[in-house]
């Protein structure tokens, strides 16, 4: 799990929540199902059964992967519209390529971030590229999926381009756990990613044994999800690990341990944290398409099959 790493994490900026602030409780641990999407690749339904309020304004996660593939069975994703949110697509292991019909795109690979606003509309593909179709290999990754609010639904389309090595790094007061901040706001610290709908998405390695405390935006809610590895979740040590997610309570800061031994493949405890202002809009959603009423999601297939959405770019990649 390569991501984005650094020999002495005791070198970065040290983050840590202010002693005696409200802690996070744990309300819930999930177990995130296994299924297929686009051509067929494996994903685990990060956020199935957790209730929308506490996801707000998240709407879905899958992890893709992990898996190894053999030669030509790599899989991507055939071109489909989108309307009314964000996808945000994280690449652990692998390459990925994306290609839209609003002129966005680009090849991301280990510790990378392609960040698609889709607004008013567009198409897209997703696919692994031919090298790694020929070759196999391993492919991990995660794709979330970041509601807009009503008045930002219709905005054009854009694409971030977010490489690895532009991710804010940090780590614990004692160095056992690095931290790294994708998008939104830790403790001052800023990651890359822009959004519409303030959020902090974070992707930490804990080290063996490590706990991390890290403060939280009070009016934030928080959402962790195991990518690999086991551990710990809030003060009280709630257990859980790769495949399951945690949903926190209130409070203004919330802690993450590593168990003392991990799996062989991965040395750390890896966890995707993630934080958002609630938009507290109603949401009407239907595959590809997420707005704020039934008119509205009617409208998107019909512009879609109109052909409003795009048209797909001609050429090769």
């Amino acid at each position: 799990m390569p991501a984005v790493t650094v020999e002495n994490p005791l070198t970065l900026p040290r983050v840590s929540a202010p002693l005696g602030v409200p802690a996070r409780k744990v309300r819930a641990v999930t177990i995130a199902p296994s299924g297929f999407e686009g051509e067929g690749f494996p994903v685990r339904r990060a956020f199935a059964g957790i209730d929308y309020r506490y996801l707000d304004p998240f709407i879905m996660m899958d992890q893709m992967g992990e898996v190894d593939y053999e030669a030509g069975e790599p899989k991507g994703t055939p071109w489909h519209p989108h309307r009314g949110f964000e996808t945000v697509t994280y690449i652990i292991d692998g390459t990925f390529v994306h290609r839209d019909s609003h002129g966005g795109g680009g090849t991301i690979t280990n510790g990378d971030t392609q960040w698609m606003t889709a607004g008013s509309g567009l198409l897209h593909i997703e696919t692994p590229p031919e090298e790694l179709v020929m070759s196999g290999g391993l492919f991990h990754g995660l794709q979330l999926w970041v509601n807009l609010p009503g008045k930002d639904k219709m905005t054009d389309p854009r694409y971030q381009d977010i490489r690895g090595g532009s991710v804010k790094l940090l780590t614990s007061g004692d160095g056992g756990a690095l931290v790294r901040v994708i998008a939104g706001e830790l403790d001052g610290h800023e990651g890359p990613g822009i959004t519409h709908t303030p959020i902090t998405m974070i992707h930490a390695s804990v080290n063996p044994g490590a706990e991390v405390t890290l403060p939280w935006r009070p009016d934030f809610n928080a959402l962790a999800y195991g990518l690999a590895g086991r551990g710990f979740a809030g003060a009280e040590r709630r257990p859980f690990g790769m495949g399951q997610s945690v949903v926190f309570g209130d409070g203004d800061s919330l802690t993450i341990r590593a168990a003392d031994g991990q799996d062989s493949r991965s040395a750390n405890f890896e966890v995707v944290l993630l934080g958002g202002l609630p938009i507290r809009e109603p949401m009407a959603h239907y595959g590809p398409f997420v707005m704020n009423s039934h008119a509205e999601l009617v409208q998107a297939f019909e512009d879609f099959q109109a052909g409003r959405l795009g048209e797909v770019p001609t050429g090769e990649f």
